[in-house]
């Protein structure tokens, strides 16, 4: 009997939907129990399997060729080359410094820019070998880059015609390029517009003959003239061009036909003639004559050269074959250095060929190989410090070359057979010496791990101490050493010794952690500390942690931290908190605030900055005072920036006559009105006396253009923006000049006069470049067509006049020169700079000579003159005065760090020397008497020599300048104001009196409180003192003003009001009494708890505002009185509902009518009982209205309670639900808890059956593994 198992239809109504029509009749069938069991589905039919994962075996054999037939081979895109740098050829040729120094800057720098990788080696002929990996663009890049910065450049011109250049250039410079990265060579091509058909190339003497061969190629290739191309074997060519290309520039100069024979390292058999048709042909027949004479002449002969020797052969640039070639007429042939075999080739007339094969061999013998026997441990003691031992063999015999093998115990020797003797000879004596020192070494295992810990800084010093203690050397290996031994040399005992300190070193280092903390490199400076302060703190915080901060020069922005595992991650937390602070304090705002309202922003002392500082808890940096910037730089907490700025502004603001205006301008303009690195709208702003012009962010669309600055500057600035808009729009045209940067000052003219006449004359608007301009020389003109053609016409004729360099003398008496040439040449640095570079040559010192040489543009050389015959008529008038002021004063003369005596020094051109500082010392007394007697003045109404101030110049500049400086002295009135107002004057914290003395710039003194004084003192320029003293009397005013007014407002009444109506005058949260208050600007005050007159209510202010607010508080009290109190009976049951949810039911209600009502407290004697309290008709409106809502609210609890009652119980409705019968569900066959032990699945169960998001346990169960 087959087994069924049952699920309840509901469940699978989505799965019966697809099942077949016979299935499903099934199914109805059974579940109608008329059908048997036979025609029920199966569990299989019903859910059938999912396909096993591993297809047959054919299946899969088919897919995987399938596959695999699609599959390429993939080739590798890095590809590796070797270039090698011969000695002679070598920029860096310092083997002291073979891997340091520029060479390997310059070979970092070209890793950095090509992205290729080099690796660097030296030769035996001390050569240089680069091996280059990377992508084909990438180390064609780097080989174009190794030749030009590694290799000496040698240069070569090329003529082809001009109209073969842009042949060679192609288009977009493409060929141009592809040439130079074939042939690593720089090669300068002709401008359009020169006349020269000369092409210049640089590099390397083989990149020379590659490049001119290309070029010549292609400029044959587009030459009209005849063009032949002879293919003669490559071994041939050394005849036809003959030694250093003499045979082939004679058959040139004697055919007129140019031939283009590929250099050595070409590998081409094709020489091309062009020239002439006649030209070409006679060279053709030269060339084969030799061709065919050499052919059936030349024989060869093959030796066995060391491939060691073949440079020799060669010799430096292949001069050595050259030469051969020229004493015998035999072409020797070297096979390739990337070739390993060892023949060389001689061809030539047989009775030559002996000689040539002895050349041959005394050249490859002039160098012999040797070697001396050291143990490799020994090698660094003979190479010396800083290869100093080894330098002093090498400058006697630089031909030697020395070469040490790491791990080997030899030292190989390559030179002159005589040279190398005799440094063998000297090698073997250092052995020698070294060996019988008898120097003991010891080998120390240790990790790898440990050795980058030993080479840290504190463990260098331990080590440094055990090598000075024992009197040994320690050699760490480097990292690129795979070695795990520590080496150590020198006496046994002291070796010993060292060893074992070193292993319990080791040991403890073993036990550390080290962390690396990412923090960005802009924080390092701040977490030390201007002087270490600040990590001197966190190191006494954790002393077993050893903190290590990059290089600043690596830009890394890793920190070390290396001790104890806990104390490590201890300090790791302090210093991320740290850091998280530091990027939360580190928002940064610039305030752009014009440079003559500095000084107030900073206030006296530096007091207005500090308080901005201190209560905005920023930091706040001020351009220095020789700076042209005007922007002010907030950094700090988001907020307190934002709280800063506006203070700062509000400070400008309130000090000058500073507005603020939007003009609407197309945002399209806006990048042509700011120009190129805002150089328009930066001229406009220089213009109109600094404004600030703020345009909106780039593709904001916004058209809003803000202008702040003083009024009039402002409005100017708008003016031209809109004009300059409106130019833009219409018919703006721009040029562009040059001139030299000297030349622009004088263009410019004192003041801007000589470029303001060239703008006003034409209507075309100049810019000049500023210090900040990558080019220097580059004049910018714009405005109309016509304008900028004037202003450009006459600028070039400036320019030009400018360009015409003469040479003038003039007579100056050698007593003035001392002038001119003080202080390093200022004054001819100033006369150079206003005078378009003019230079001035005075005789050298001792000639006598008076004559003085100026050379430049004509125009500056006249200005120039003219000026310095001005100096000289003011230096022929100096005069010497005095100016009496005390010395007290000579401080505040002066100004903060001179600046007052510099204004008056420049504007009257003199010269200001102040006297020394002379202090008032005592008379020195000996056992309490006068040493000697004090010696009286000879005149008591001369002046002392420290108050005496010296001025020299002309007379009448003088006397101006001793008017100004007498009116800097400082003068001190008195001002009457009421003791009792002192206080006021001088504000909280010093904050009133501080604010008069920055505003006035004068000093206000305010007598002790003790003195009881009413004099206050002003101290300042006179200019200052009467705006100082009127300011002050202002205040006066104003306080004594205040003062009345304070009477006037201290006027107090009192009301009394019975207490229980206290509540309702406050109203809810204060709403009834802070109307009034408001109202009529009084303070109320009502009775403490303790107070013994509960009813009296007070009321301070104005006489007639506190009359009208007790007249109002005195309604209310009168109409709380008319009001009654009535209780109503309402059930208890519709309380809540009344008063509906949080009070909003009753809250409505007694707004509605009014009224106020109370309801019974919890526990109350009875809880029915609700009062209404109002005006008569108002209390009973509510009434009404409250007893027409229990009567509604009490229906529906009725009918509540009734259905409560007929509500059928839990056991009887769960019996109506089985009388309703169940149903068999969903019937299946052969399910699979029926084959096993296990039950079917429980549909309650909740892991059986989850829900989705519901959490379930793991079980086992008949439907397999869960899937996710």
């Amino acid at each position: 009997m087959s087994s069924v198992a049952v699920l309840t239809q509901e469940s699978f109504n989505e799965h019966r939907s697809g099942l077949l029509p016979e299935q499903s009749g099934a199914v109805v069938a059974g579940s109608s129990g008329a059908g048997d069991e036979d025609a029920l589905p199966t569990y299989k039919d019903a859910f059938p399997p999912l396909p096993e994962k591993a297809a047959s075996p054919e299946g899969t054999q088919e897919s995987a060729n399938a596959w695999t037939s699609k599959i390429r081979p993939l080739k590798s895109s890095v590809i590796t080359q070797v270039f090698h740098v011969p000695l002679e050829e070598r920029k860096y040729k310092d083997i002291n410094q073979f891997g340091e120094g520029d060479q390997a800057k310059v070979c970092v720098d070209i890793m950095h820019k090509t992205g290729a990788h080099l690796e660097l080696s030296m030769a035996k002929d001390q050569g240089l070998s680069i091996m280059v990996s990377g992508k084909l663009d990438a180390v064609m890049k780097a080989r174009k880059e190794i030749v030009s910065r590694l290799q000496t450049q040698a240069s070569a011109t090329v003529a082809i015609p001009k109209e073969h250049h842009r042949f060679v250039i192609g288009k977009n410079g493409e060929k141009l390029q592809e040439l130079e990265l074939k042939t690593a060579t720089k090669i300068q091509i002709p401008r359009p517009d020169d006349p020269s058909n000369q092409i210049k190339i640089s590099g390397t003497k083989e990149g020379l003959e590659k490049a001119k061969h290309e070029i010549l190629l292609i400029s044959a290739e587009q030459d009209k003239r005849a063009v032949e191309r002879v293919n003669i074997d490559k071994v041939y060519h050394p005849f036809i061009t003959g030694a250093y290309n003499k045979l082939v520039g004679e058959m040139m100069q004697e055919t007129g036909a140019r031939i283009n024979v590929p250099p050595p390292s070409v590998n081409k058999t094709e020489i091309v003639i062009t020239g002439e048709k006649e030209q070409v042909a006679l060279a053709v027949a030269m060339i084969k004559k030799i061709y065919e004479e050499k052919k059936k002449n030349a024989t060869t002969i093959a030796v066995e050269v060391k491939k060691s020797q073949h440079k020799y052969v060669i010799g430096p640039k292949g001069n050595t074959l050259q030469e051969i070639l020229e004493r015998t007429g035999v072409s020797v042939e070297i096979p390739p250095s990337d070739s390993s075999s060892e023949t060389v080739i001689l061809r030539g007339e047989p009775d030559r060929l002996g000689q040539a094969l002895t050349e041959v061999y005394a050249k490859a013998n002039s160098y012999t190989v040797s070697s001396v026997s050291a143990p490799s441990w020994l090698h660094r003691f003979i190479i010396g410090k800083k290869g100093q031992n080894l330098a002093k063999i090498t400058q006697q015999m630089p031909k030697v070359h020395i070469e040490f093998t790491e791990g080997e115990d030899k030292i190989t020797l390559e030179g002159p057979t005589k040279d190398l003797q005799m440094v063998q000879s000297q090698i073997e004596a250092i052995v020698t010496d070294l060996v019988r020192l008898q120097i003991v070494q010891q080998k120390l295992d240790q990790k790898r791990s440990l050795f980058s810990l030993f080479r840290s800084f504190t463990c260098l010093f331990t080590v440094n101490r055990i090598k000075e203690l024992h009197k040994v050397t320690v050699r760490i290996p480097p990292d690129n050493e795979k070695s795990n031994l520590i080496r150590i040399e020198g006496d046994p005992q002291g070796v010993q010794e060292a060893k074992k300190e070193l292993l319990e070193l080791a040991s403890r280092m073993e036990n550390e952690r080290t962390k690396d903390l990412i923090i960005e490199q802009r924080f390092h400076r701040a977490i030390i500390g201007q002087k270490g302060e600040k990590i001197k703190e966190v190191r006494d915080k954790f002393p077993e942690v050893i903190i290590n901060f990059p290089d600043p020069a690596q830009k890394s922005d890793i920190v070390q931290l290396r001790g104890p595992r806990t104390e490590v991650e201890k300090c790791s937390k302090f210093m991320q908190k740290m850091v998280a602070e530091m990027v939360e304090n580190s928002f940064s705002v610039s305030v752009p605030i014009f440079k003559q309202f500095h000084k107030n922003i900073i206030g006296k002392g530096g007091a207005n900055i500090k308080k901005i500082r201190e209560e905005t808890n920023t930091k706040i940096d001020l351009p220095a005072e020789n700076s042209n910037s005007e922007m002010i730089v907030i950094t700090g907490k988001k907020a307190n920036c934002e709280a800063a700025r506006n203070r700062i502004l509000a400070i400008q603001k309130e000090l000058a006559n500073i507005t603020e205006v939007e003009v609407s301008i197309p945002s399209k303009l806006h990048n042509s009105l700011i120009g190129s690195k805002g150089r328009f709208v930066r001229s406009i702003m220089e213009e109109c006396g600094g404004v600030h012009i703020h345009f909106p962010t780039e593709g904001s669309g916004i058209d809003k253009v803000t202008i702040r600055g003083p009024v009039e500057d402002v409005e100017k600035a708008k003016q031209q923006l809109l004009a300059l808009a409106e130019e833009k729009q219409t018919k703006s045209h721009t040029a562009e000049l040059r001139a030299k940067p000297e030349y622009h000052k004088f263009l410019i003219g004192k003041g801007g006069g000589n470029i303001r006449k060239v703008r006003d004359s034409t209507g075309a608007r100049i810019i000049f470049p500023t210090a900040d301009d990558q080019d220097q020389e580059l004049i910018t003109v714009v405005g109309t067509e016509e304008a900028v053609r004037e202003a450009q016409k006459e600028l070039e004729e400036l320019i030009k006049s400018l360009d015409n360099v003469v040479e003038d003398t003039m007579s100056v008496d050698p007593k003035h020169h001392r002038y001119f040439v003080a202080r390093r040449g200022q004054v001819l640095r100033d006369l150079a700079d206003e005078y378009g570079g003019v230079m001035v040559s005075f005789p050298r010192t001792g000639s006598q000579s008076d004559k003085v040489t100026l050379k430049g543009a004509k125009e500056c050389v006249e200005a120039a003159k003219k000026r310095m015959q001005e100096i000289i008529e003011d230096l022929d008038a100096q005069v010497t005065m005095e100016c009496v002021i005390p010395q007290k004063f000579h401080r505040s003369i002066m100004g903060p760090k001179g600046s007052r005596i510099q204004q008056i020094t420049r504007d009257h051109n003199v010269q200001i020397k102040f006297p020394d500082r002379v202090a008032h010392a005592a008379p020195v007394q000996e056992n309490g008497e006068t040493n000697g007697e004090v010696k009286e003045p000879g005149d008591p109404a001369a002046p002392k020599k420290c108050d005496v101030i010296v001025i020299s110049g002309r007379k009448e500049r003088c006397e101006a300048a001793i008017e100004a400086l007498k009116a800097l002295v400082p003068v001190t009135i008195e001002v009457e104001v009421p003791f009792e107002l002192h206080r006021y004057i001088i504000g909280q914290k010093g904050s009133g009196i501080r604010k008069m003395m920055d505003e006035f710039e004068v000093n206000i003194q305010v007598p002790a409180p003790e003195l009881q004084s009413d004099i206050i003192s002003i101290t300042g320029l006179a200019n200052h003192l009467d705006r100082a003293k009127e300011g002050l009397l202002e205040r006066v005013k104003e306080l004594q003003a205040e003062q009345e007014d304070r009477a006037l407002r201290s006027f107090k009444l009192t009301i009394t009001v019975d207490p229980k109506y206290h509540p309702k005058i406050i109203g809810r949260k204060g709403a009834i009494i802070t109307n009034i208050r408001t109202e009529h600007d009084v303070n109320i005050q009502f009775p403490e708890k303790n107070d013994e007159n509960q009813d009296q209510i007070t009321i301070t202010g104005y006489e007639h505002k506190a009359t009208a607010a007790r007249d109002a508080i005195q309604a209310i009290v009168d109409e709380l009185e008319e009001m009654i109190s009535e209780d109503i009976t309402l059930d208890s049951r519709v309380h809540a509902r009344i008063i509906g949810a949080r009070g909003k039911g009753i809250r409505k209600i007694m707004d509605e009518f009014k009224v106020d009502l109370r309801f019974p407290q919890s526990g109350a004697a009875d809880p029915n009982i609700v009062t209404v309290m109002g005006r008569p008709e108002l209390v009973d409106e509510a009434i009404d209205h409250l007893l027409n809502l229990e009567e509604e609210y009490m229906a529906d609890v009725v009918e509540s309670a009734k259905m409560a009652h007929i509500r059928p119980s839990g056991s009887s409705a769960a019996a109506m639900d089985e009388s309703r019968g169940s149903s068999k569900g969903f019937v299946v066959r052969e399910a699979p808890w029926t084959t096993g032990s296990e039950k079917a699945p429980d549909m309650s169960s909740s892991e059986d059956f989850p829900s989705f998001g519901a959490p379930v346990a793991t079980k086992a169960s008949p439907w397999g593994p869960k899937r996710f």
